[in-house]
């Protein structure tokens, strides 16, 4: 029993002792740590080789923060609101005797958009630039106000270009939004809700290669869109045709969507930059935006695509019209009648291009011109078969 007992002190005693020594440590690990003379007395020049990670986990808010900062202050001067504003004629119910039927007011909305050139070129969304009998005026950011003209519209992207007589304007700098990674830090800025300028968000890259049918001002659906950026970080009304920027103050998209607020949150969409790089080089050469065409509405084809639709395959664009809203599958006179293709057809590759989740078939279309002479690899009645096509121009 005294054995026992001897014991147990024993382990006591030893427990006791290694609780007292970390307590002793920790304490003059905060005792040298806070007192400077200390440190002096016992040769420690500072503290930097003591090991607190608050001190890191703060340096890395920091830096990221400061880049944030870099990025905002080079791109910002760049970034312009587009204001619309549009005469309309309102009849007054109430005026039974005609004297005074009708008056005229005057409508407006707004949108952003950034500098291309330093005469006066400026990118935004066609959904901005698309109010018909509108006239424009463009704020730059130091608070100058522009007369500008529409001088061209993306026939198969929400893109547009508007012209300001201006010269030595701070012009953007584009980046490559093919080598993005999902949770990278982006940063949206624009004319949020029409009033708030250069508003800037931050966020992440969410996903890559989103679909969406986009509508226009007036709520009603136009042109589909995919091969889109998805952030969380907040694009609001006004925010549209703004860019939206990496760390490095580089262009990787132009915002142009969000959800619907009442169905999610955080849920904002943008187009790639590397999409419109074409469109603009082909208005500086040509004073026009040419896009090759081939005449197909089709969805792009995953897993679940692939089992509703009883497909053996789970990629490339199935090409499906919707009669409820008028939409033909093969427009009619299209590059794509004349070469054959049927609603139904698959479209697997463009020549030696893969068509998928991560590559859309308006994605490789970009790369062509009208004229070109391309193979299309189509799945029919469950085989392969090939089909030539000779692409056309496709008209705003």
């Amino acid at each position: 029993m005294e054995k026992q007992i001897s014991r147990t002190l024993i382990v006591f005693l030893v427990i006791l002792g290694f609780v007292a020594g970390v307590a002793g440590g920790i304490g003059g690990i905060a005792l040298i740590s806070s007192s400077p003379a200390l440190q002096k007395s016992l040769g420690i020049k500072d503290n930097s080789g003591l090991p607190i990670p608050q001190n890191r986990t703060e340096n890395i808010k920091v830096t990221e923060d400061s880049a944030v900062i870099d990025s905002v202050n080079k791109v910002s001067s760049s970034v312009v609101s587009v204001i619309f504003t549009k005469d309309v004629q309102v009849i007054n119910p109430f005026d039974f005797f005609g004297s005074q039927g009708s008056s005229v007011q005057q409508q407006q909305g707004g949108g952003s958009g950034f500098i291309i050139s330093s005469d006066g070129l400026i990118a935004t969304n066609k959904h901005v630039a698309n109010i018909e009998g509108a006239k424009y005026t463009v704020i730059t950011s130091d608070g100058k106000k522009y007369d500008a003209n529409v001088v061209a519209q993306d026939p198969a992207n929400d893109f547009a270009l508007l012209k300001i007589d201006a010269k030595n304007l701070p012009v953007v700098e584009f980046g490559d939004s093919d080598n993005l990674q999902i949770g990278q830090r982006v940063i949206a800025i624009g004319n949020a809700l029409g009033e708030f300028q250069n508003s800037v968000t931050v966020g992440v890259l969410s996903g890559k290669e989103r679909s969406l049918q986009a509508t226009d001002t007036s709520g009603n659906q136009s042109e589909g869109l995919d091969g889109l950026l998805q952030t969380d970080a907040a694009i609001n009304s006004g925010n549209s045709g703004g860019p939206l920027v990496n760390l490095k103050g580089q262009i990787i998209g132009i915002n142009t969507a969000t959800a619907a607020k009442s169905q999610a949150e955080g849920i904002g969409f943008a187009i790639p930059i590397n999409s419109l790089k074409s469109a603009i080089d082909s208005y500086k050469k040509t004073g026009k935006i040419i896009v090759a065409y081939l005449g197909v509405s089709y969805v792009l084809v995953d897993q679940k695509v692939a089992a509703s639709q009883n497909l053996n395959t789970d990629h490339g664009a199935l090409v499906i019209g919707d009669r409820s809203n008028g939409i033909a599958a093969v427009q009619s006179g299209s590059p794509a009648e004349k070469a054959g293709l049927k609603e139904g057809d698959v479209i697997l590759k463009i020549n030696n291009d893969e068509i998928n989740e991560k590559q859309s078939l308006s994605s490789v279309l970009n790369r062509y011109q009208p004229g070109d002479e391309v193979n299309l690899r189509v799945l029919r009645d469950g085989k392969e078969i090939d089909v030539k096509a000779k692409l056309g121009e496709k008209q705003s």
